[in-house]
């Protein structure tokens, strides 16, 4: 009842205070508190069970911060730490990403150079018990919160390995752990630099010019930044990483919103990194917010050739608010817009449906405007490539073994079994090991539905309503009889790309990212795309050459 008492207390002053405001915008805001507080304590006393008014107040403020934008968020104390590393990328622990597969609490991806890596924990390891408290069948969050810990603390990981007979049991020492921007870098062939970009926390900028000067040195001449599934992050890191490739003072991004004083335009500050060097960066729908600074802006000085597909389209800005009690309010406040003027914000949460949906800014209030050269570029849902390369559509079967964890865990089972790590950059899966894959997948019952088939009940329901179904029935029932044996032969008709990504994964257990890299680079069609544009050099310019 105190926190009530709190609640109400502070909703009356604060509707008192506002009551005296001249507008009668304040004058409603003041109304609706004092309504909210004593809706709250009529609910709170009278309702005919117990209620937690701490969940009710909670839930009362996502659904109010939900019906303006998905980024518009509120974040208790007892949230704060795990913002900061969603924000920061560092927090100490064991430098380990753990999920949920099949039921147990599986290691997926041990970072290198990390405690848990250094101490020989691999991809695939299935936590048993942490300081002596097992952990089957607990949270990730709770898993999580035991491995992590003050620096230079040890704690102890009893783990279950597939190929080992006996649980195996690891002290680690927790270390203050600062998560990579960088999922890869490397060279294709001998002079096209690949960087990989998968966030925009500190230091994301002297990452991509570490890695880049370093491949230079290797005899790199052209660029490739993948900027495919980033969602952003950091606006400056974006900044910063636009300026390693256009001049000093040029225009990056600037921001406007309903705070006159926070409008602000930025430019790069630092000499650059380099100037000339061809550059392609590669987009998808996941490419958001800064990664969609950084492809616009290098779209906009025609710096780059863009190459993938458009991006998601999230041209709004957040700013953080200390609240009371240590609490706090990450709160949308200015849409930004890049060199060309463009803001290329997709969804306008402005004007919802009735329905409470959101739609994308139509094509026809779409405006054009001009990148340096004189290219044509618009605004308002998302940006568009220069070169797009449709996406590779796995069939369903594929998909069905990727989400039930399925490749996963017989790659775990398959590097479990190896005596020695095989040369990866020719490693293929035999014809031998996909039989295994396929006796094993019988042994674990595996089963899946296609889109064909939830549209084919959707046929005959229709049909029964209808009442067409009496006539169409034979005709259904062979539908479903072709559609069950076209089932009965994915795994072998789809063997081809379930092999793939099985030896995506393999070589992902075996040598982390570097070892995924030499899997799927070489089978990458839009990377292959971006290598032959870079290759050619008159193809090069015309694309960023005025129409």
């Amino acid at each position: 009842m105190r926190k009530v008492k709190w609640i109400v207390s502070i909703t009356v002053i604060a509707a008192t205070a506002l009551a005296f405001a001249p507008t009668e915008r304040y004058f409603e805001i003041a109304k609706s508190l004092d309504i909210f507080a004593t809706l709250f304590k009529e609910v709170n006393a009278y309702y005919v069970d117990d209620v937690d008014p701490q969940k009710l107040i909670r839930k009362s403020i996502d659904s109010m911060l939900e019906s303006l934008d998905p980024y518009t968020d509120y974040i208790p104390e007892d949230e704060l730490e795990n913002f900061r590393v969603t924000t920061t990328g560092q927090y100490a622990g064991i430098g380990a990403l753990i999920g949920v597969i099949n039921n147990k609490t599986i290691i997926t991806h041990p970072y290198k150079n990390f405690p848990a890596n250094k101490a020989g924990v691999k991809v695939g390891d299935e936590i048993i018990a942490i300081d002596g408290k097992k952990v089957e069948g607990k949270p990730t969050a709770e898993v999580s919160s035991l491995l992590k810990g003050p620096a230079r603390t040890e704690v102890e990981l009893k783990i279950r390995r597939s190929g080992k007979p006996d649980d195996i049991v690891i002290k680690i020492k927790r270390e203050k752990i600062t998560i990579s921007n960088l999922a890869y870098a490397g060279l294709i062939g001998t002079d096209v630099a690949y960087i990989k970009l998968d966030d925009f926390t500190p230091g994301a900028a002297k990452e991509v010019s570490d890695a880049l000067l370093k491949l230079k040195e290797q005899g790199a001449n052209k660029l490739i930044i993948d900027l495919r599934d980033n969602p952003g992050g950091l606006m400056h890191e974006a900044i910063n990483i636009v300026n390693l490739f256009v001049p000093r003072d040029k225009e990056v991004v600037s921001t406007k919103g309903k705070v006159q004083d926070w409008n602000k335009t930025y430019f790069t500050l630092n000499n650059p990194l380099d100037t000339e060097i061809p550059i392609t960066v590669l987009t998808s729908e996941g490419s958001a917010s800064a990664s969609e600074i950084v492809a616009g802006s290098l779209q906009d000085y025609d710096r780059a050739v863009l190459i993938g597909r458009k991006t998601f389209g999230k041209g709004l800005v957040q700013t953080t608010r200390q609240l009371s009690y240590n609490s706090q309010l990450k709160v949308t406040t200015a849409k930004y817009y890049i060199p060309s003027g463009r803001c290329i914000q997709a969804l306008d949460y402005a004007h919802r449906s009735e329905d409470g949906s959101v739609e994308k800014f139509p094509d026809s209030l779409r405006s054009e405007f001009k990148t340096k050269n004189g290219r044509k570029v618009y605004d308002g849902n998302g940006i568009d490539p220069d070169i797009t390369v449709e996406d590779r559509y796995l069939g369903a079967v594929t998909v069905a073994l990727i989400q039930n964890g399925l490749i996963f865990e017989f790659a775990s089972k398959y590097c479990g079994e190896q005596l020695t790590v095989p040369d990866l950059k020719s490693f293929k899966l035999s014809d031998a090991d996909y039989s295994k894959f396929l006796e094993w997948i019988k042994s674990k019952k595996f089963s899946y539905s296609t889109a064909l088939e939830a549209s084919t009940n959707q046929l005959m329901e229709a049909t029964k309503q209808e009442r067409y179904y009496n006539e169409l029935e034979g005709q259904l029932a062979d539908l479903k009889k072709k559609i069950e044996a076209n089932k009965a032969s994915d795994l072998v008709r789809f063997k081809k790309e379930i092999s793939e990504i099985i030896e995506q994964q393999i070589a992902f257990h075996f040598a982390l990212a570097e070892g995924q890299a030499a899997i799927s680079l070489p089978n990458d069609q839009t990377v292959s795309q971006a290598v032959k544009v870079l290759s050619d050099n008159n193809r090069y310019k015309s694309i960023l050459s005025p129409d």
